[in-house]
């Protein structure tokens, strides 16, 4: 019974009023000595009342906070140590439950949208090969082959969300790798953008493009990865910033690592959406298909690159992303 905080808590605020009670009734009585020991032992009371609130109920609390926001950041299935039997013990009990639970049922949607992906991507393989195929006979004209382009884009685009949820898969599991070497990262940027240049331009859309100034000696990095990067930000710059019709690329090197930006002429991010566009499956209001993984990526990327990715409204409208690299894998 007395291991319930409730209890202990009136238990000490009876002893507390108890004295006081008698530290009065002494007073009252001119038991002067009797009263001095009476509001003493009322000041100790207080004094051990305070510790015994701040050890068994402010600190175990700020313990349960710190842990709920580490779960809330991810850390799924996570435990922390019991050492309380009581209302607060239980908490602790529930919380790490909850952990758990959560954590199963997060790796049971990662498998789920693994085994999904695996299984589409052989369909789609097989569709993308077929619309091909069809679409160069001589026969096959007008509506017909407008339909077979339509077909073949389609599944072009599903290829790619499924490639998307694979990576996210990829991350979930811890088997998101990277293959470091010293790479050209102008070089490959000016890759990712003859790559994606003749869709722009298809689009309608204009790179204009701002090589580095001076020579960015090898960096460390993963160049498939960061080509990847570089192209779904391209995307996103056809997708959300069409209405502009031009597309900053710019890539510079400063002394605390390299710089590359990326700025469309769009309607931009809404503000209240801006802290949220890097969270796994965000859309906000866009009304763009996709899954909403795909900046999540980009920025798992970066991130163990030892960089740092930032997307922000550009003055004077659209969306400016901006890419540090470090120089060296220090």
């Amino acid at each position: 019974m007395f291991r319930n905080l409730k209890i202990q808590l009136l238990l000490a605020g009876i002893a507390v009023l108890a004295l006081l009670l008698l530290g009065v009734w002494a007073v009252t009585r001119y038991l002067l000595t009797l009263a001095m020991v009476a509001m003493v032992a009322v000041c100790l009371c207080v004094i051990l009342l305070i510790y015994w609130f701040w050890h068994n109920v402010s600190d175990p609390i700020d313990q349960l906070t710190d842990f709920a926001s580490r779960i809330a950041a991810g850390s799924y299935g996570s435990q922390l140590e019991n050492n309380n039997d009581n209302e607060i013990g239980r908490l602790t009990d529930e919380i790490n439950n909850m952990s758990k639970q959560v954590a199963m049922a997060e790796k049971s949607r990662t498998e789920f949208i693994s085994q999904v992906s695996h299984e589409l991507r052989t369909p789609l393989t097989a569709i993308t090969g077929w619309a091909e195929t069809i679409a160069y006979d001589p026969a096959v004209e007008g509506d017909s082959l407008r339909g077979i382009q339509i077909i073949s884009k389609e599944a072009e685009r599903l290829t790619g969300l499924v490639t998307e949820l694979l990576e996210f898969t990829r991350i979930q599991d811890g088997r998101f790798n990277l293959r470091i070497e010293q790479i050209d990262i102008a070089a490959e940027l000016e890759d990712a953008l003859d790559t994606y240049g003749e869709l722009m331009r298809q689009a309608g859309m204009t790179i204009n493009y701002s090589p580095p100034p001076v020579p960015i000696p090898p960096i460390p990095g993963d160049p498939e990865r960061l080509k990847q990067v570089f192209l779904n930000l391209l995307d996103n710059a056809i997708n959300h910033g069409g209405d502009g019709k031009l597309v900053d690329v710019a890539i510079r090197s400063e002394a605390d690592g390299v710089h590359i930006r990326i700025r469309d002429y769009g309607h931009g991010i809404p503000e209240a959406e801006l802290p949220h566009v890097k969270e796994r499956f965000y859309k906000g209001s866009s009304k763009n298909r996709g899954t909403g993984i795909g900046l999540a990526v980009c920025d798992e990327i970066i991130t163990r690159h030892k960089g740092k990715l930032t997307i922000e409204n550009a003055v004077g409208g659209g969306c400016l992303v901006r890419i540090l690299l470090p120089l060296t894998s220090k």
